[in-house]
């Protein structure tokens, strides 16, 4: 701990040093390490403008590094120059052919470009003269023929990878998905377990089995194999960290933060493992707890926008909406395409009295999120409330036409009918919501407390269940 301190202690220091002579246009002279150390702190902070003229800098003094050259490929490739990166590591590749890392490079760009006919070949390329790191190259395979939707091919060659690696998570992982689209996940359960005949104190090949156990949601087997996995070897941080989730699913939320700890405690903290711990807490109703570890989470990576909406659920379900307003907010504005986000902002604009902006958010949602019920509630309630039923209806019909058998579709424009007076309209949809769902009626009784409409409501549920027994 106190080794990291000083660590991190000397990196504060050095890039203080850097940006006084940046400031001052002063020229110094840094040795290859502390180049790398900048910018792999800009980087990291996202700063790739500022990380490139670092790394500039660093090649006019080191002009014949690999590395640095490597390292503007990246820079390049995070501005979406790609062609520029792509000029830079074939100049890397000329000075060191057999270079894997750069063949990595490259087939990464590539694949970025949607190139992956040429990905694939470069790096079945590297494989001939690969003595190391075969794994990867096979896993790099499987990532393009899955971004081409060919599953078949990408199967095979995770399993090449696994067979190199049996410990690589992004193999094994993949070709679980790999596997459930294909509809082959569960008759794989005897190929994972085939790593447990071969070596039964394999810890890699039970948590193999567990990972595959936990996407068929088979979640006590999972949790069982985790633990062999742990038996084996007690520092295995991956399967404590998902035996952890296994018991998120079985809601054993104490069991998952004692799984979630032991991570951290093997590896560090991280902000995922963090992000769950603040859901297990806000599951467990311990709001502010969960709040307490959703901001850790976002401490460790401001782009977590997963920890932010965590952090904004957990203020909403304690009626802080302005709060959690600016806390679904931060989330949208790392990931615009999440419907999720945008219903709880619209929610929280709404709580707060903001009607306009609960409207356009509602209205967002609706686009990205067209299959989400309460989204079409939710909306046109507000209209409903304004006394503007005809504009209700109209939300609610676009809703029906995403979801046309939603009998509480059925039940909410019975209500909107009969506000408006259309009382033959009104009926014809209560009847169809009965043939769907006969015993959500009392749904109905929510929007018209007056005990006349209730009784004249109960009258025609009443008639309907004698004519239809």
């Amino acid at each position: 701990m106190a080794q990291e301190f000083r660590k991190r202690q000397e990196e504060e220091e050095l890039i203080k040093r850097y940006e006084e002579n940046l400031k001052h246009n002063h020229a110094e002279f840094f040795d290859i390490d502390s180049y790398e150390t900048i910018i792999g702190y800009y980087l990291e902070k996202s700063k790739f403008k500022r990380a490139l003229v670092v790394v500039e800098q660093a090649i006019e003094q080191f002009p014949f590094s690999t590395d640095l050259l490597t390292v503007k490929a990246q820079i390049f490739t995070n501005l979406e120059r790609y062609d520029e990166a792509l000029d830079l590591l074939d100049r890397s590749r000329n000075l060191h052919p057999h270079d894997l890392e750069i063949y990595l490079s490259i087939g990464s760009i590539l694949s970025l470009q949607a190139k992956y006919e040429e990905a694939i070949a470069l790096y079945e390329e590297a494989l001939t003269f690969a003595d190391e790191e075969k794994d990867e190259l096979y896993y790099n395979i499987g990532l393009a023929y899955q971004s081409m939707e060919k599953y078949e091919q990408a199967i095979e060659v995770y399993k090449l990878s696994i067979e190199e690696n049996i410990s690589h998570e992004g193999s094994l992982y993949e070709l679980a998905f790999c596997l459930d689209v294909v509809g082959q996940l569960e008759g794989s359960l005897s190929y994972y377990k085939k790593f447990i005949d071969e070596d039964p104190f394999s810890a890699a090949a039970w948590y193999n089995l567990g990972i595959v156990s936990n996407k068929l949601e088979k979640f006590d087997e999972a949790i069982e194999a985790y633990e062999y996995a742990i038996a084996i070897d007690e520092n295995f941080a991956s399967a404590h960290f998902n035996m952890g989730n296994s018991f998120m699913n079985l809601e054993k939320f104490e069991k998952a933060l004692t799984e979630f700890s032991k991570t951290i405690e093997i590896e560090g903290p991280s902000p995922e493992v963090y992000c769950c711990m603040g859901a297990a807490y806000e599951n467990m109703k311990q709001y502010d707890l969960g709040l307490k570890y959703f901001q850790k989470s976002t401490k460790l990576d401001a782009l977590y926008d997963e920890a932010w909406f965590g952090a904004g659920s957990c203020l909403e379900k304690q009626e802080k909406w302005y709060q959690a307003l600016h806390f679904f907010n931060k989330a949208i504005k790392i990931d615009s395409h999440n419907p999720e986000y945008w219903k709880a902002a619209a929610h929280a604009e709404f709580k707060i009295g903001n009607t306009i902006s609960s409207i356009s958010a509602y209205e967002e949602a609706s686009i990205l999120g067209p299959d989400d019920k309460e989204v079409w509630l939710n909306w046109s309630f507000i209209y409903f409330e304004q006394g503007e039923h005809q504009k209700a209806i109209e939300i609610l019909l676009q809703g029906m036409d995403e979801q046309p058998d939603e009998s509480e579709f059925f039940y909410r424009m019975t209500v909107y009918l009969i506000e408006s007076g259309q009382f033959k309209e009104a009926l014809n949809y209560l009847e169809n919501a009965l043939i769907l769902d006969f015993e959500g009626h009392q749904v109905l009784f929510d929007f018209f407390p007056k005990l006349e409409t209730q009784k004249a409501l109960q009258k025609i549920i009443d008639q309907f269940r004698k004519d239809n027994p």
